[in-house]
């Protein structure tokens, strides 16, 4: 028998399905919800649709939009002659906070992980190294998170890239081993960005 009438029960298994909330969030979430005003309720359900009817990826670097193509892909006073290859649009969202990094981006949609079942195939390179072709990127920085799979993918990237002319460069240290770019602050991620070595 549950604990909660089916409507509060469904509503609590549908939020712990969300990644990073557990059974006892999802029921905390679904009781602020339940007892939040019925317009604000009706505005959180009409935002969780709209983002996911009219939120796609953009078509040249593959961070979230509402744009065939990012206001940063289509900006020309961005320098599009660097490339920050980046996990998520999470990621991205950390470094744009800094305001230090002008050029352009590029989302992997993750890291290579063989534990996890996720092979180069799996992310975004192929879409990368189209964007290299030409010849105007001039430099890649990569600046997956400094784990074991993303140190794998950034040498990955970086051994496909280096015969195609292109200069790659990584981000510094300062930027803590296993940590996640979106959790660190905007001066360590300004300092690791100027610091970046040659790979």
């Amino acid at each position: 028998m549950d604990e909660f009438s089916s409507p509060v029960t469904n509503l609590i298994d549908e939020l712990a399905r969300l990644p990073g909330v557990g059974r006892k969030s999802a029921q905390r979430l679904a009781f602020h919800i339940i007892k939040m005003p019925k317009e604000e309720v009706s505005a959180l359900a009409e935002a969780i649709v709209s983002a996911r009817e009219n939120v796609r990826y953009c078509k040249v670097c593959g961070c979230l939009s509402d744009e065939e193509v990012c206001p940063i892909c289509a900006d020309p006073m961005r320098d599009h002659s660097q490339i920050m290859v980046l996990e998520s649009d999470r990621d991205k969202a950390a470094y744009e906070r800094t305001g230090q990094y002008k050029g352009t981006y590029h989302i992997l949609q993750g890291v290579i992980s063989p534990l996890k079942g996720v092979s180069p195939g799996d992310l975004k390179i192929r879409e990368l190294l189209e964007r290299l072709r030409d010849g105007k990127v001039k430099e890649v920085i990569i600046a997956t998170n400094p784990s074991p799979e993303g140190d794998t993918t950034a040498m990955y990237l970086s051994r496909l890239i280096k015969p195609l002319g292109v200069k790659v460069s990584r981000i510094a240290n300062g930027v803590p081993v296993g940590g996640n770019l979106e959790y660190v602050d905007e001066v360590t991620l300004a300092r690791a960005l100027e610091g970046r070595v040659a790979w």
